[in-house]
């Protein structure tokens, strides 16, 4: 069991995240779990790329004096598994806002699916969803998007290495993803909707490996408050 002095030193926590949570209410429950199992009034804890609340899987969380790692982890490769559906947009490119169009899928086939690929894997262009976190003028971005507002937002280039299909089974997709820091599997889904001629949004998603670090390594919260100590 670890103690308060190997917290403090710093740990790579290796969890899960569940369905609905935002990165920051998960290191908030760990900070809170690790001052009460050791009452103590402060420890830091952050994590190492945020995951969207409609999201599963892989964040890395640190501890302590391995904060300082943050950036470092941040910026390794990730992998992600998921599915889109083909044939409908939503204005945040997943399930967090209402379809907005829908599009035919009549002229779609498993061989185009397959061959679209192709446009996304290598060095690429997109535009990050209005619907995220992301900062302009001290503002996120998904705040101007609830208030209606318009806003510019700049493309940025980011690596795709690996784009593999999955299983098809109209209108879903299900794909296997890896990618440099940065990349917005959302905006992907609707950038290969647009591709096909056609329109998609991201029904799901889960991070399965950042850099060496593996999801099936990681564990649940509930898992973790059970390896601190208790009264």
């Amino acid at each position: 069991m670890l103690t308060e002095e190997d917290y403090k030193n710093g740990q790579v926590l290796l969890i899960d995240k569940p369905l609905k949570w935002t990165s920051f209410q998960v290191v908030n429950k760990l900070r809170w779990e690790i001052r009460q199992a050791f009452k103590i009034k402060k420890i830091k804890v952050g994590h190492a790329g945020t995951l969207d609340p409609l999201a599963t899987g892989l964040l890395v969380i640190c501890t302590g004096k391995m904060t300082k790692q943050i950036d470092t982890f941040q910026g390794q490769i990730k992998e992600y598994t998921g599915t889109f559906v083909i044939g409908a947009s939503t204005p945040s490119y997943d399930l967090e806002t209402e379809i907005d169009n829908t599009f035919s899928i009549d002229h779609i086939t498993s061989a185009s699916i397959q061959e679209t690929t192709k446009q996304f894997i290598g060095e690429i262009e997109q535009f990050p969803p209005v619907f995220s976190a992301l900062k302009k003028d001290g503002k996120r971005l998904y705040e101007y998007a609830r208030a209606g507002e318009k806003v510019d937002i700049k493309s940025r280039k980011v690596s795709v290495l690996e784009f593999e299909i999955t299983k098809i089974n109209l209108p879903e997709v299900d794909f296997r993803i890896v990618c440099s820091k940065g990349t917005y599997i959302r905006s992907l889904a609707h950038d290969f909707g647009k591709a096909l001629d056609s329109g998609a949004h991201l029904s799901e998603l889960r991070r399965t490996r950042i850099g060496d670090f593996k999801v099936n390594d990681a564990f649940s919260i509930e898992k973790f408050i059970e390896t601190l100590p208790s009264e």
